[in-house]
């Protein structure tokens, strides 16, 4: 590098601010007893559909917020409020993505004390979001059954940083060519601790393995925030 000029790493800052202001809105979704899921995949995998599908499953047991992500229209949210459920509609105007600013930003029109579960709809793209703490608790990931089973080899890094990949649309696996044994093979390789689901939205195969997932992380969640502290601690 020449040392003449000086050098401003322009993305590192970006990612930097967003990770500092991440960790902000998660200590701060704890305190109220909040948690954060960051739902991301490609346009049309049918992130709407398992929203709506969840928020059927588990609406009677645990209260919902949903965050929508889109560069446009209100079309998600008005059928998320339809439901019942709070929601806050970003409109980006543009954005690939969502970032812990805005995040921040509609979590400041919900009452967080009245929400155990909230969702954000990030924008659909298999490249941005991967790579934006948004303050979230679980990243989870949809790919549907009509995207191919190879999607993992053309974007690794978001599937590389999910706790969870749902496989939607599995209603389309007869008529298709998407192999699933390759697809849990490559996801093994690349990211072998994530929970991997098999969903049909429009069946509502798969759902209830799904949601229990969700009230297991919400329970551990809950337990850890109760814990009494250590004797190390309470020394301090």
């Amino acid at each position: 590098m020449n040392p003449d000029i000086k050098y401003i790493d322009l993305k590192q800052q970006i990612l930097d601010r967003n990770t500092n202001m991440a960790g902000e809105l998660r200590g701060q979704l704890r305190s109220k007893g909040a948690f954060l899921i960051n739902l991301m995949s490609s346009p049309g995998s049918g992130k709407t559909s398992l929203l709506l599908q969840t928020i059927k499953n588990l609406q009677a047991r645990v209260k919902i917020g949903v965050i929508e992500g889109d560069i446009e229209s209100l079309v998600d949210s008005e059928k998320i409020v339809a439901q019942g459920i709070p929601a806050v509609q970003l409109r980006t105007g543009g954005s690939c993505h969502l970032d812990a600013a805005m995040v921040s930003t509609a979590l400041a029109e919900l009452d967080l004390e009245k929400l155990d579960l909230i969702f954000v709809e990030n924008i659909g793209n298999l490249v941005c979001p991967a790579s934006f703490d948004i303050g979230e608790e679980k990243k989870v990931m949809i790919l549907s059954v009509p995207e191919g089973d190879d999607k993992i080899l053309k974007y690794p890094m978001m599937f590389s940083v999910v706790d969870a990949l749902i496989i939607n649309k599995t209603d389309y696996l007869s008529l298709s060519d998407f192999d699933m044994n390759a697809l849990r093979t490559r996801m093994q390789q690349t990211n072998p601790g994530a929970a991997i689901f098999e969903i049909s939205c429009k069946t509502g195969d798969g759902v209830d393995e799904w949601c229990d997932w969700l009230l297991s992380c919400l329970l551990t969640a809950t337990s850890r925030r109760e814990e009494p502290c250590s004797s190390l601690d309470a020394g301090d």
